[in-house]
C-alpha cells in the first residue's frame, strides 16, 4: 500500500468522521426518539393488556386460593406482586373531598375517584346527578417493576392519609419504609376542578431501570341524564385537545376510535351538559381513545383512554394532572382560561357544541352576550327568549324589508309577465319567454335574486340558534307555560307502545310548541307563496313540495328542545305579522307606477344581467342549431 493511498484512506475516514459528528442527534432528538419509540412499546403492550382483561385478572385469584395458610399465601402474594405484595390485600374503604359545589369519594383501591355527583343539579326524574360511582369508572396505572412483573393499580390497596387541610387527602402505594407511590388530592373551595398529583419517592430499585413515564387506562360509563335519550345521546362524545392545537372530538353517532401520534392537552368525556374531564400539565402520550354505543341500557355510550404520562421515579418532579367534573356552562369553561397566555389555555369552553366557523361565532358574540345580559334582568327563559327573538327580527328587519319589496315588485309585474306568456305560448318558446321576462325585470329594476339574498344572509343566525338552544344548561329544567323543561321536548300526548319507523325518528309523544311551529310555518308558507307568485310556470309539484317541508319540521323538532321550537314558532309568527303589515302599508300602485318610471330611463344592465343574457342567447343559437340538424 503506497503512501497515496494511506493519505486517501485517511481523508475518507475524517470525511466520514467529520459527516457523522455533524450529523449526530443532539440530546434532545435522541431523548424525543427514544420516548416515541416507548410511546409505540407502551401502547402495544396496553392493547394486550386490553385483549387479556378479566382473564389475568381471574388467572391471579386462582393463583391465590382463599384457603392457604398465611405463610404460603405471603409467599404467593410476593411472587405476584413483589415489593408491592404488603398492597395485595386489604379491605376497601373511601375517602370524601366535597366543597358547596360537588361531592368526590375516593378508594383507597387503585387510589382512585369512585364517585362524582354534582351538587346543585338533579337528573330529570329529580334523583342526585351522579357522573359516576363505583366501577362505572376506573383510572388504573401500570408498574413495570426491576423484576420484571407487570403491576396494576387497581388490583392494589393505597394508605389514605389526611393532611392538615380537610379539601387534601394523600392515597400512599407502600413498597417499603421508604419506597412509595402517592397519589395527591386537592379540592380547591368553590370550585369543579380536582388537583390531582403523582409522585414516586425511592422507586429506583424498585421499578424498571430507565422508567420515566407511567401508562394509564381510564374507563367511564356514561349515564343518562336528561329525559330524551336520542338528543342526549347526539351531544354525548368523547373530545380531547391537542397540546398545541385545537379541540376534536370521536363521531357521537357510531362506534369510533383513533390513535394519537401527537401529544394530547386533555381529554374529556362529556354528555349533553356535563363533564368528566382529565388535563395533564405534561400531556398525554402515545394517546388510544375509543367510543362505544350502548344500546338499551341506562348508560348512553362508554368511554375508554390508553395513554402514558411523564413519570419521575426519583420524586425529584410531581406528576400534575387535574380532573374537572362539571356542568357545560360556556361562561364557566371560558372562566377557567381567564389571564392565561394564548399556548396555556385549555379551550374547555368548546366542549359546548355552538356550530363550526361562522355559526359558532355568531353563537359566541352575539347570541351567548345578549342571552347573559338579558339574563341579568329577567328569570324567566321563556321571555329572555321572546325578547332576544324580537331583537334578532330588529336586526334583521332592513333585510326582511328589502326582501318584501323584491317580492311586491314581482307581484305588481305578474300581469305582465302573464301577458309575456300568453304572447310566446308552448314549450318550443321557453328561451323567448325567459329572454322576454328578465328584459322586463331588467327595464322595470326589479330582480328575482334581490329577495333571496336577503333571506340567505338570515340563514346563519337561524342555524346558529339552533346549535345554541339544545347546548344551553342555562335552560335546563326551567319552565314556561306548559313546558316543564326548556331544554327537552314539551309532550302534551304520549304513548308507550312502540310503533315501527314513527318511534324511532318521531318519537312517542306531540310536542306542544313544536306542532305550533309547523302550523305557523304552514301559515306562512301560503303568505310566501302568494307573495312570489310571479305568474311565471312552476316546476310540477312544487306547491306541494313547500307544504311539505313544514311536516317536515314536526318530525326533525318534535324530540328536540322545546326552548328551540319556541324560538322558530315566535320569530316564524312575527315574520308573518311583519308580512300583514307591509302588505297594509306598502301601497303597491305608487310602487308599480315607479317601475313603469324606470322602464323610460336608459337602461344599465348589471353584470349579472349581462351574463344571463348571454348565457341566454347561446342557449337559443344552440337550440336553432340542433333544430335545423333535426330538418335535415
Amino acid at each position: 500500500m503506497n503512501k497515496n493511498t494511506i493519505i486517501g484512506f485517511l481523508l475518507i475516514g475524517i470525511v466520514l468522521f467529520t459527516f457523522t459528528w455533524l450529523n449526530k442527534p443532539t440530546a434532545e432528538q435522541q431523548e424525543a426518539r427514544r420516548r416515541y419509540q416507548d410511546s409505540i412499546a407502551r401502547v402495544e403492550y396496553q392493547k394486550q393488556l386490553a385483549l387479556q382483561g378479566e382473564e389475568k385478572k381471574s388467572v391471579q385469584m386462582e393463583e391465590v386460593p382463599e384457603n392457604l395458610s398465611d405463610s404460603v399465601r405471603e409467599v404467593r402474594m410476593q411472587n405476584l406482586f413483589g415489593a408491592f405484595a404488603g398492597a395485595s390485600d386489604g379491605t376497601e374503604e373511601t375517602v370524601t373531598l366535597e366543597n358547596d359545589l360537588v361531592e368526590i369519594r375516593l378508594t383507597n383501591k387503585g387510589g382512585r375517584v369512585s364517585y362524582a355527583r354534582l351538587k346543585e343539579y338533579v337528573t330529570h326524574d329529580s334523583l342526585p346527578l351522579i357522573l359516576f360511582q363505583d366501577n362505572e369508572s376506573k383510572l388504573d396505572f401500570t408498574l413495570l417493576t426491576a423484576s420484571n412483573r407487570v403491576i396494576n393499580t387497581a388490583n392494589l390497596y393505597f394508605t389514605p392519609i389526611r393532611r392538615d387541610d380537610p379539601h387534601t387527602v394523600t392515597m400512599r402505594l407502600k413498597a417499603g419504609e421508604e419506597e412509595y407511590l402517592d397519589f395527591t388530592y386537592s379540592l380547591a373551595p368553590d370550585d369543579y376542578v380536582l388537583h390531582y398529583t403523582i409522585q414516586g419517592h425511592g422507586l429506583g430499585g424498585i421499578l424498571t431501570p430507565g422508567t420515566n413515564s407511567i401508562d394509564l387506562v381510564w374507563e367511564q360509563d356514561i349515564r343518562q341524564q336528561e329525559k330524551g335519550r336520542k338528543y342526549e345521546d347526539q351531544h354525548t362524545a368523547l373530545y380531547y385537545k391537542f397540546l398545541s392545537g385545537d379541540v376534536e372530538n370521536l363521531s357521537e353517532g357510531r362506534d369510533d376510535n383513533e390513535k394519537m401520534s401527537n401529544r394530547l392537552k386533555w381529554i374529556g368525556y362529556k354528555d349533553k351538559f356535563f363533564s368528566t374531564v382529565l388535563i395533564s400539565g405534561s400531556g398525554f402520550e402515545a394517546a388510544t381513545l375509543e367510543s362505544k354505543l350502548l344500546s338499551n341500557s341506562t348508560y348512553l355510550k362508554r368511554f375508554k383512554t390508553i395513554a402514558s404520562l411523564p413519570f419521575d421515579m426519583q420524586g425529584k418532579e410531581a406528576t400534575s394532572l387535574r380532573y374537572y367534573f362539571g356542568p357545560n356552562h360556556y361562561a364557566l369553561l371560558k372562566a377557567y382560561d381567564k389571564d392565561v397566555p394564548p399556548d396555556a389555555q385549555l379551550d374547555l369552553e368548546k366542549l359546548v357544541p355552538l356550530g363550526a366557523s361562522v355559526f359558532r361565532w355568531i353563537n359566541q358574540y352575539f347570541i351567548i352576550p345578549v342571552f347573559n345580559f338579558l339574563g341579568g334582568f329577567f328569570h324567566s327563559y321563556g321571555l329572555i327568549i321572546f325578547l332576544l327573538t324580537l331583537i334578532v327580527k330588529l336586526l334583521l328587519f332592513p333585510l326582511t324589508y328589502k326582501s318584501y319589496i323584491s317580492s311586491a315588485k314581482m307581484r305588481v309585474l305578474r300581469p305582465q309577465v302573464e301577458a309575456i306568456n300568453a304572447k310566446h305560448p308552448g314549450q318550443d318558446k321557453a328561451l323567448e319567454r325567459q329572454k322576454a321576462t328578465m328584459e322586463l325585470y331588467s327595464r322595470a329594476g326589479a330582480s328575482p335574486m334581490s329577495g333571496c339574498l336577503p333571506m340567505l344572509l338570515q340563514f346563519p343566525i337561524l342555524i346558529a340558534m339552533y346549535t345554541f338552544f339544545p347546548s344551553s344548561i342555562e335552560l335546563r329544567q326551567q319552565s314556561f307555560l306548559w313546558a316543564q323543561d326548556l331544554s327537552t321536548y314539551d309532550a302534551i300526548v304520549s304513548w308507550q307502545a312502540y310503533i315501527p319507523v314513527i318511534t324511532p325518528y318521531f318519537g312517542n309523544h306531540i310536542s306542544l310548541f313544536c306542532l305550533l311551529m309547523t302550523i305557523t310555518n304552514i301559515v306562512y308558507t301560503k303568505f310566501n307563496m302568494e307573495m312570489t307568485n310571479t305568474g311565471q310556470q312552476q316546476m310540477p309539484g312544487m306547491k306541494m313540495m313547500m307544504y311539505l317541508m313544514p311536516l317536515m319540521f314536526l318530525v326533525f323538532f318534535n324530540q328536540s328542545a322545546s326552548a328551540l321550537s319556541y324560538y322558530y314558532f315566535i320569530s316564524t309568527l312575527i315574520t308573518v305579522l311583519q308580512t300583514i303589515l307591509f302588505r297594509f302599508t306598502i301601497n303597491e300602485e305608487k310602487l308599480l307606477a315607479k317601475l313603469e318610471a324606470n322602464k323610460k330611463k336608459p337602461a344599465k344592465k348589471s353584470g349579472f344581467m349581462k351574463r344571463l343574457e348571454e348565457a341566454q342567447r347561446q342557449q337559443q343559437e344552440n337550440l336553432k342549431r340542433q333544430q335545423q340538424k333535426k330538418n335535415r
